[in-house]
């Protein structure tokens, strides 16, 4: 049996090109950057989508053509000098960084839709969700990005100046048949709590051997470009089951996991916030100065 297990090992690891965790954390951090950077300043005042006055809804729309068609000159206009990202990504960052997840994924597509926005002072606070797909070829193998990232923009003088990432989900998938997966994660925890981290096969696997891991990195910019590596191990039961304490500061993990089989692959991130006790209400982000 360890025969066989090391041979299935091998050949997987071939397959997929002992999958990365990079293409997943690339394609998150720079969604982040782009489809997401919405505001404008108004006279109005409105709180829900269907209120939105024309002018920020056109700006959405630009912002996302510009990232469709892949111009970083667009997108640039967007930003003020001192951008700030709540992961550490800055201006300066952002180009060259842009500029290679473009050419890594030949389709990529972002779709932000407005939650809610409100006038702050002269500034504009603005809530989204920008929905990304895409698609790479690796060495002849297609891979499938999906990831959705829920955001906070503050927006003063018709620029971006602070972005603050409440949640985010990114899923990447290869193969004629990758597993479907059911994720079970908290979006936060309080610090010092215990929780699950359960990724889980959704089909019968039948006589299918599972290959997979999970790992957790702190959430900074440059675990971007230089993210956690992992070793694949044999799955006894269909999934990955991580338990795990958060600390006793305030912060946040990125999650992830991947599976795979004979015929597929599926890697899976989330966003999972740490608060503190005293905190005493559901935290989702704040943003001012």
């Amino acid at each position: 049996m360890r025969n066989r297990v090391i041979l299935v090992q091998r050949i997987y690891k071939q397959a997929v090109v002992k999958a990365k965790p990079s293409t997943l954390n690339w394609s998150v951090s720079f969604i982040l950057s782009l489809g997401l950077t919405l505001g404008w300043i108004i006279e109005a005042q409105a709180e829900t989508p269907e209120t939105a006055p024309s002018q920020l809804k056109n700006a959405i729309a630009q912002i996302d053509a510009a990232a469709n068609s892949r111009d970083f000159n667009v997108v640039r206009q967007f930003y003020s000098n001192g951008f700030r990202n709540s992961d550490g990504l800055t201006l300066s960052s952002m180009k060259p960084a842009l500029t290679q997840l473009w050419e890594r994924y030949s389709q990529l597509n972002y779709r932000t839709e407005i939650q809610s926005w409100e006038n702050e002072g002269n500034a504009v606070i603005a809530e989204t969700i920008t929905y990304i797909t895409g698609t790479e070829v690796d060495n002849g193998r297609e891979i499938k990005l999906e990831s959705t990232v829920r955001s906070r923009q503050r927006f003063e003088n018709e620029k971006i100046v602070e972005q603050e990432i409440i949640s985010e989900s990114t899923k990447l998938t290869s193969g004629e048949n990758p597993p479907s997966v059911e994720v079970n994660l908290p979006e936060q925890v309080r610090t010092g709590q215990q929780y699950n981290f359960d990724v889980i096969v959704k089909e019968p696997l039948g006589n299918d051997i599972l290959l997979g891991a999970a790992w957790e990195e702190p959430i900074q910019a440059n675990r971007y470009t230089k993210p956690e590596e992992f070793e694949l191990e044999v799955l006894p039961a269909g999934g990955v089951f991580k338990l795990g304490r958060a600390p006793f500061k305030e912060g946040g993990r990125w999650l992830s996991a991947v599976l795979i089989r004979k015929d597929g692959m599926t890697m899976v991130t989330e966003r999972l916030q740490f608060v503190h006790p005293d905190s005493g209400v559901k935290r989702d982000g704040g943003m001012g100065r």
